[in-house]
């Protein structure tokens, strides 16, 4: 294993500046191809910082083309230079990060949701209904169709008969788009067949309670889809 000392980083914008300083690293020399990179407890204790921004760099990276991974053993270095040029670095450091978009969508949610079991007409659950059953079908088939998840939670927010809540979710379901490293790790994680059931499964309770009017309940079961949703994108 290399040892290489790295800089404690600054709270603003955390997995940039470990990024950063990997892909100095890399790019000098430190690491060649086909080395093996820190695990990253050992990030984490060199970086001061928690798992989600390693893991947030670690997808940048990977997305570039620097580095891979193999299931069980570790990371390692792939390339010196970048492998898919459409990626560009300005594309996620000046957008809105994937922590970002999990956080507010974890503290905004749960309260749309109640809204919307509290405010949702007859014809709004028959459209949450017919959704849910696309899902169900789409689920069943084994694929995971990001357009029927965002078409889902917009439905609830007009549920929420409550304009700013439609405008927040436009911006964050906007912000999603755009976001290529946020696809990135969504297409490594929901995809997966365990990942893809589960959050079938979790969107049902959800739009079950809100046809039944429990309030408490659909915030409650969004609160923990969320929850879900940030441990499988940045803890599994």
């Amino acid at each position: 294993m290399i040892s290489i000392q790295f800089n404690r980083v600054s709270s603003n914008k955390l997995y940039i500046q470990i990024y950063d300083q990997i892909l100095s690293e890399i790019q000098s020399g430190t690491f060649e191809i086909g080395d093996k990179l820190p695990t990253e407890r050992e990030l984490c204790a060199q970086f001061g910082v928690s798992r989600a921004p390693i893991r947030q760099a670690l997808s940048a990276l990977e997305m570039k083309g620097y580095i891979y991974s193999r299931q069980g053993e570790g990371v390692y270095v792939k390339s010196t230079i970048a492998q898919d040029e459409a990626v560009t670095d300005e594309s996620f450091i000046n957008s809105v990060s994937p922590e970002d978009i999990v956080e507010a969508r974890m503290n905004i949610e749960p309260l749309i949701a109640s809204m919307a079991a509290q405010r949702a007409t007859a014809d709004e659950i028959q459209l949450l209904r017919e959704t849910i059953k696309q899902m169900e079908s789409e689920t069943a088939g084994g694929h995971y169709v990001p357009e029927t998840d965002e078409r889902l939670h917009m439905e609830i927010a007009r549920a929420s008969h409550n304009d700013l809540f439609i405008q927040f979710m436009t911006v964050i379901t906007q912000a999603m788009k755009q976001q290529e490293m946020w696809r990135f790790i969504r297409d490594r994680t929901v995809t997966r067949p365990d990942y893809r059931d589960t959050n079938f499964s979790e969107h049902k309770e959800i739009i079950d309670a809100i046809e039944n009017k429990q309030a408490d309940t659909a915030s409650k079961l969004m609160k923990q889809h969320m929850q879900n949703l940030f441990n499988r994108y940045w803890k599994d």
